[in-house]
């Protein structure tokens, strides 16, 4: 039994509570528990308990196999969450790289505005269909994201 526990040992505090339930059942419970009590444990999944209730027997013969799973699926969420927390640190550091990279570029570009930049443009913008005069039933607004307005006539 304790053989199948030690893996698990290796990350956390195990707490064994062991009572009796009936004349002819045992109630077994694993609780994991931090390594250290001052380190804050965000990963609620990684405490959750193992709790098994059964005969003597029936736990003499079923409880290593038990905690073997158990300990299998504990210490491959562990590395799944940790992996998932390296990769979402590692975006989150891009992304705050990216932006500052952004601001820096546009303070830039926004200081070095030539003469010319500051002449309305030449290029023709979408009117709706009240600006350019044309209320009515065969009326029609353009889209924002059609290049050209479109025209029902």
């Amino acid at each position: 039994m304790f053989q199948e526990l030690m893996p698990l040992l290796a990350q956390r505090i195990l707490l064994l509570t062991l009572s009796r339930v009936s004349d002819e059942q045992i109630s077994v419970n694993v609780i994991p528990k931090p390594l250290k009590s001052n380190q804050r444990d965000d990963d609620a999944a990684l405490t959750t308990p193992l709790g098994i209730i059964g005969t003597p027997k029936e736990l003499d013969e079923q409880l290593p196999r038990q905690l073997m799973e158990f300990v299998e699926t504990h210490l491959g969420l562990s590395s799944t969450l940790r992996s998932a927390k390296e990769q979402m640190e590692a975006a989150a550091k891009a992304a705050r790289e990216a932006a500052k990279k952004s601001t820096n570029s546009k303070s830039h570009s926004g200081s070095s505005k030539s003469a010319d930049d500051s002449q309305p443009s030449a290029e023709p913008t979408q009117a709706t269909a009240t600006e350019a005069g044309a209320v009515g039933a065969g009326a029609s607004t353009g889209s924002l994201f059609d290049p050209e307005p479109k025209n029902d006539k």
